[in-house]
């Protein structure tokens, strides 16, 4: 049986469920979602991005006093699909160098147009007063910096590199040379003289420096392995670089523990000599892994470089002295640094991790020289991605439980002010939402997982309740005690409210090959494609719920997207005798299928063993047993997961006559861009729900 939905969809669903539902889905959807947090070089300013229902703005809030005013310096009032980033302060602080349309997941990729806007979407580098007023268009490009005297800024576009001159409002773009590779990462040096950059070459990469004093190119201390996230010493002298083996160990998507120890480098720039400064234990931290910063390493003002290392099995910062040595870690204990910010007089470093709180974020500050690490926030919220003013300021993006993520300064005391309090909605149900209880359950094979659990206010009324399990996608990600700082998640997290107030008990899983919990937990053996051990989360997720007196085991639901629409769909095709429904968005379906998309030379001839695993760990493998009915979501501009996936998986139930739905968003890609294309997607599942797991109630 197969129904198919038309696009135009009733999206007031007030009647949906038996639950004591008091808010629609446009209004938990509806506060502006934050990101690009910024300080201002010069000045008490930060900005932001506000994603306000798809209308995507920089916004700036200028210290008064004690207090802050806020405006809004761009002017898109459209949910057209059109995404904003890329970020650059001219050095005075007086201007905002910015871009707009285009991939920022897949830059190099043609930009997407959702909105079907006639005249397509161009890719463009604009400029505009940190006041507001009309923006000017620069040039077509990505990834702008702006030079330390301001007069330029150097940018990628048609896969090479190019600079323009800010002082002439007639000046065209200039390419600054004939490069290869993928080129990334410019960063000026502090003096304005050079130009650094990393090139991949797939199996190897550089670092490069371009002297504009000489207009020559040199590639520093080149070598087979792969040289990432240059950053420049103080005199502008030297660069410190990583420097990565190449993985030959095959397929990605499975556990990847050890490897041939990643290094760091630090070369001179005039002579392009040279010199490991620190090298990975063999073993445990061996395989380099970053944290979710812009950058990786850091040059501090007294001599040190810092960065990332896994050597205890737990995310954390190290230092070494630019002249080598041993490396002192900064913040030990068993937890994990994520974002890191560093002062403008290259001292210190704050940074968001869950040290104590596991399934929260809060920042701390440590010298980037050593010492013990300071709390500087606490307490039931979340407070992540931090950024530091030059007079020392921590400005930070912060949710809740009841209110998404949006910017704050933070007081002397760790207290909290919010920026813009004023872009919430004054109908945004944030006091109506419920508290998300933090629980622990059994894996079929005993491994402890984590997960959060959404009580619908009817829970205590003594009935038992249908009930949803969502697993969310990466699987590099971890769901947390309160909004989500990613956009794709901060709208699950709100649907999943939006799912308890209709009456459904949900628990949102953080299965093995996350992050969070340490390089074991994320590098699960036989995970995704060597073996889908997760499928033993699934199913201790299932027995849970099954297990609580509150549910209905018989009325148990599964939704997810990406990875979590993988494990979605596995969790259907192996156990529909658990999960009688699902809404599998933009799902792998096919390993073998889906490696392509990220490894271009994939040939599953070339190592038939792990190829037949990775089919064997793969959804469609099982179809056969699949009977529960699935809803299928997916946008056919997908650049994460091809569009292939869902047209097999649906062409298979097909034919085996599993009921099914689909919805299809023309031009869309995986984390839609159109808010209305997420309203629509949301009401479309909870309406299946409503139909599979709520009749009769």
């Amino acid at each position: 049986m197969i129904r198919r939905i038309a696009v135009a969809v009733c999206v007031c669903l007030f009647s949906l469920g038996a639950g004591a539902q008091s808010f629609t889905l446009e209004q938990v959807l509806s506060a502006p979602f934050s990101s690009a947090l910024q300080a201002s070089p010069q000045g008490g300013r930060f900005l932001w991005i506000a994603n306000q229902q798809g209308r995507r703005n920089i916004w700036v809030a200028e210290a008064s006093g004690s207090a802050y005013t806020v405006h809004r310096v761009t002017s898109d009032d459209a949910d057209d699909g059109v995404d904003v980033g890329d970020i650059a302060w001219t050095p005075d602080g007086e201007k905002i160098v910015y871009v707009r349309g285009g991939d920022f997941e897949f830059p190099e990729k043609p930009s997407p147009n959702p909105a079907l806007l006639p005249a397509g979407i161009e890719q463009e580098i604009w400029i505009v007063s940190v006041h507001g007023g009309d923006a000017r268009k620069l040039a077509a490009g990505r990834a702008p910096v702006v030079s330390p005297d301001g007069t330029m800024i150097a940018f990628l576009a048609n896969d090479q590199i190019w600079t323009l001159d800010l002082r002439d409002a007639s000046a065209k773009p200039v390419q600054l040379f004939h490069g290869r590779g993928d080129l990334e990462s410019l960063s000026w040096s502090p003096d304005g003289k050079y130009l650094a950059f990393a090139s991949r070459r797939g199996d190897h990469g550089f670092v490069g420096v371009y002297s504009f004093g000489e207009q020559s190119l040199r590639y520093l201390d080149p070598s087979t392995e792969i040289d990432v996230d240059p950053v420049w010493s103080p005199d502008s002298r030297s660069i410190a670089f990583v420097r990565i083996p190449p993985d030959t160990s095959g397929i990605d998507f499975k556990p990847r523990r050890e490897a041939q120890p990643w290094s760091i480098v630090v070369a001179d720039v005039k002579t392009g000599e040279g010199r490991t400064i620190w090298s990975a234990h063999k073993g445990q931290g061996s395989v380099f892994h970053a944290t979710e910063s812009e950058r990786q390493i850091f040059w501090s003002a007294g001599g040190q470089v810092v960065f990332p290392w896994e050597g205890t099995g737990w995310v954390h910062l190290y230092s070494v002295a630019s002249s080598g040595g041993d490396a002192t870690e900064l913040t030990p204990g068993e937890f994990e640094v994520d974002y890191v910010a560093f002062s403008k007089d290259r001292k210190t470093l704050v940074y968001s991790s869950n040290q104590d709180d596991i399934d929260r974020r809060h920042l701390w500050q440590v010298a980037a020289d050593g010492g013990s690490p300071r709390a500087l926030t606490h307490g039931e919220g979340l407070e992540m991605i931090p950024v530091v003013a030059p007079d020392g300021t921590v400005a930070v993006l912060r949710s809740d439980v009841h209110v998404p993520i949006r910017p704050a300064v933070v007081g002397a005391g760790g207290e909290l002010k919010d920026l813009a309090p004023q872009l919430v909605p004054a109908d945004f149900p944030g006091a109506k939402l419920v508290t998300p209880q933090q629980v622990i359950f059994s894996a079929a094979d005993g491994m402890r997982i984590h997960g959060q659990l959404f009580l619908p206010a009817s829970a205590s009324d003594g009935k038992k309740h249908p009930a949803l399990v969502f697993f969310h996608g990466g699987s590099r990600r971890q769901m947390l005690l309160g909004w989500h700082y990613m956009d794709y998640y901060s709208n699950a997290y709100g649907m999943n409210q939006y799912l308890a107030s209709l009456g459904y008990v949900v628990l949102s899983v953080n299965y093995r090959s996350g992050i969070g919990y340490g390089l074991n937990f994320r590098e699960a053996l036989n995970y995704g494609a060597a073996g889908a051990s997760e499928f033993n989360d699934v199913q201790g997720a299932g027995l849970y719920l099954r297990g609580r007196p509150d549910v209905d085991g018989a009325k148990i639901g599964v939704w997810g997207g990406s990875y979590g629409g993988y494990l979605t769909a596995l969790a259907l095709a192996r156990a529909s005798d658990m999960f009688a429904a699902g809404v599998d968005f933009h799902g792998v379906h096919d390993w073998n299928l889906e490696l392509e998309n990220w490894q271009p030379k994939y040939n599953p001839d070339a190592d038939q063993q792990a190829a037949r695993l990775a089919w064997e760990s793969s959804p469609l493998a099982s179809v056969k047993t699949w009977r529960s009915p699935v809803l299928l979501i997916q946008g056919d501009d997908d650049r994460n997961v091809q569009f292939s996936q869902t047209v097999r998986l649906a062409a298979a139930l097909r034919a085996q006559g599993t009921p099914f739905e689909e919805h299809v968003f023309p031009d869309e890609i995986h984390g839609f861009l159109l808010e209305r294309s997420w309203i629509t997607a949301y009401t479309l599942e909870a309406d299946f729900f409503r139909r599979y797991l709520m009749a009769g109630r």
